[in-house]
């Protein structure tokens, strides 16, 4: 069961549990004191630890792992914690309490989780957010000469293009646009699952049903969903035989991500002057990544060239969905290179991360029917009333929305939001300096039974404004999947609406069940995914 890995500390001395902790040297081997056992026990509560003196304390004071970041990740190597890191985050908080530091290879950080000191991290983030920097993606820009796009900028170069981008997939009128071609591909991704149903699928208690796995079909959704939001152009993914562009794309998709993480800790550098196998695939695939995106822009720019003279005839835009693409073209405001940086780390950041979150949300309603059916009513009777109005559907289904926030917060796809302070804060009376990177761990906060009731319980009305019973949860800095503030993910309505509309229409189309009710367990590879990705049967309705 999850309930042993929650976030809070024993009141039993962990002698010799070296499992617990990354690095720590054997002086330090958690044998308490009684002292040293109400301590815990009061940071285990968020209670802000005072030095003798009432002071705020000193920033080397913070718990920390190991103070030498080559032995701690010779020993994250050796005892598997990569692949397990938000299990080693959330057992570090539980032997240290809500606030440690940890230094592995070149990385370090201090690590919170309790929204009180989110809250206070966010409000010193100043006007140009600043985020934990994906290098070996920095030094692949540099060395083919690529320009980065928002996701790798800093300062006011990243404010400029951020606010130019927001006008293309945050802002409300750009939500309106691209809405209908989101639910175009949900529509022809439940119609492909209807066709698979009847053909392969068994009659089970008089409903027509198929039990399958379904993350490549997810994969396949993700990705034709967010080609058709930015290019204005289907993959033809759902098809019997996609094409070879089609599977090289994420062939390399799938290869960049899985030697992302561990370069993250290896002098990359290094790696690529010696033409080491780990950094060359890693280059190959973003090369490939780059010339797909290459060639879908060039094609754009092709058809909004050939295109013009006919909208002005006509006098209007025409209907044509261009895409992303095709507003940035036509407003000229961004050179090409930057709409090909920007293009392409939106791409990249639009197929896993809503792909996967899909497989933990169609397995949790699975295995919650109770849920499943209340989710489902309201889905049902916000559809007739809307009639057609994708927006008006989807502000009638709250549940919906709150399903996708407990996926999040129980399976955050990302496991760690990043900032560095633009001034000194306190963080659990602790002095944290300006541009120390603090990282917010999202997967021990999601489960902490002192931020959330019931938090192995998946309960998508948790989320709701106001609760059965007249009661208004306390959810301030509780929801940090997208991050926040003027750096979050700037593919956040893309991928919120992406992920309502396929469930909605999942849920208008089959009945979900499993044979299993057991829990997923969990891997880290650069995003949080299931070890093995459950299977589930789709009935007909």
């Amino acid at each position: 069961m999850r309930n042993v890995d929650r976030v809070c500390v024993r009141a039993q001395g962990t002698c010799g549990s070296t499992n617990l902790l990354c690095g720590v040297m054997l002086q330090r081997a958690f044998c308490m004191t009684a002292a040293e056992t109400v301590a815990k026990s009061e940071r285990s509560k968020g209670v802000r630890k005072r030095g003798v003196d009432g002071r705020v304390r000193r920033f080397e004071e913070i718990p920390h792992t190991g103070r030498s970041g080559w032995i701690n990740l010779l020993k994250f190597w050796r005892e598997g914690r990569f692949g397990q890191i938000h299990k080693h985050m959330e057992r570090t908080f539980s032997a240290l309490g809500p606030i440690y530091r940890e230094h592995v290879a070149t990385q370090s950080s201090v690590n919170i989780f309790l929204p009180s000191d989110i809250g206070e991290l966010f409000r010193s983030e100043g006007l140009y957010p600043e985020r934990m920097t994906v290098q070996p993606w920095v030094t692949h820009r540099e060395i083919r000469h690529h320009s980065k796009g928002v996701f790798l900028k800093n300062g006011e170069e990243w404010r400029a293009d951020r606010l130019l981008l927001n006008k293309e997939v945050m802002m409300n009128v750009a939500v309106q646009r691209f809405l209908p071609h989101l639910d175009e591909v949900a529509r022809d991704f439940c119609r492909m699952l209807q066709a698979r149903v009847e053909k392969e699928g068994r009659v089970v208690e008089g409903k027509q049903s198929l039990t399958i796995e379904p993350s490549s079909d997810l994969f396949r959704f993700g990705l034709e969903a967010i080609c058709h939001v930015l290019y204005g152009e289907r993959m033809g993914l759902f098809s019997s035989s996609p094409s070879m562009e089609s599977q090289k794309f994420i062939w390399a998709l799938k290869q960049m991500l899985a030697t992302t993480n561990p370069l993250l800790y290896l002098p990359h550098r290094l790696l690529l002057r010696v033409g080491a196998p780990l950094w060359v695939q890693h280059a190959s695939a973003w090369d490939y990544i780059f010339s797909h995106a290459d060639v879908r822009i060039q094609r754009g720019y092709q058809r909004q060239s050939s295109s013009r003279g006919r909208r002005s005839e006509a006098g209007a835009a025409g209907d044509r969905h261009t895409g992303v693409l095709g507003q940035l073209l036509e407003k000229g405001q961004l050179s090409m290179d930057l709409i090909k940086a920007n293009m392409t780390e939106l791409m990249v950041g639009g197929v896993d991360t809503t792909a996967v979150p899909l497989q933990f949300a169609l397995f949790e309603l699975a295995r919650n029917p109770e849920v499943q059916e209340k989710v489902r009513q309201q889905v049902i009777e916000s559809w007739a009333q809307a009639a057609g109005d994708l927006q008006k559907a989807l502000q009638g289904v709250p549940l919906l929305k709150g399903t996708v926030k407990e996926t999040l917060r129980l399976y955050p796809v990302a496991i760690t939001v990043q900032r560095r302070p633009v001034k000194d804060v306190v963080l659990q009376n602790y002095h944290v300096p300006a541009g120390t990177m603090v990282q917010v761990c999202l997967y021990p906060l999601g489960r902490s039974a002192e931020v959330f009731d019931d938090p192995e319980r998946f309960d998508p009305e948790r989320w709701c404004s106001i609760r059965e019973g007249g009661q208004r949860p306390e959810l301030g800095f509780r929801f940090m999947a997208f991050g926040l503030g003027a750096r979050q993910c700037v593919g956040r309505r893309i991928a919120e609406n992406q992920m309502q509309l396929l469930l909605m229409r999942v849920l208008l189309s089959f009945h979900l069940s499993v044979q299993s009710s057991e829990d997923v367990k969990t891997t880290f590879a650069f995003l949080l995914q299931p070890e093995t990705p459950p299977r589930i049967t789709f009935s007909r309705i």
